[in-house]
């Protein structure tokens, strides 16, 4: 397991610890995405750092996305979640 992986399960395991909502529901997407991808393509592999550093991207982008279309609906209190889910996402290593 990558080490970017192995600390999103550690940090979930330390956000369920703390009864932390937000942090457990946005680490458990992120590391759904991660083992999506994992298991796409004809051979299930594991995720190098970088790769795993890519899926991270891609679900940080989505949240911008999202807050944007929210604020754009007049939905500012789900525009303000996707925000601090990208906020949680943001403690990970750089993204390309």
């Amino acid at each position: 397991m990558s080490e970017l992986k192995d600390r999103l399960q550690g940090d979930l395991t330390s956000a369920i610890r703390a009864q932390d909502e937000l942090t457990m529901a946005t680490l458990r997407m992120a590391l759904a995405a991660v083992t999506n991808a994992e298991v796409a393509g004809s051979e299930a592999r594991e995720l190098s750092g970088d790769e795993v550093i890519v899926v991270l991207t891609s679900e940080a982008k989505k949240r911008r996305e999202a807050a944007t279309s929210f604020d754009d609906a007049g939905a500012i209190d789900r525009a303000d979640r996707e925000r601090a889910e990208l906020t949680v996402l943001q403690r990970y290593p750089d993204r390309k």
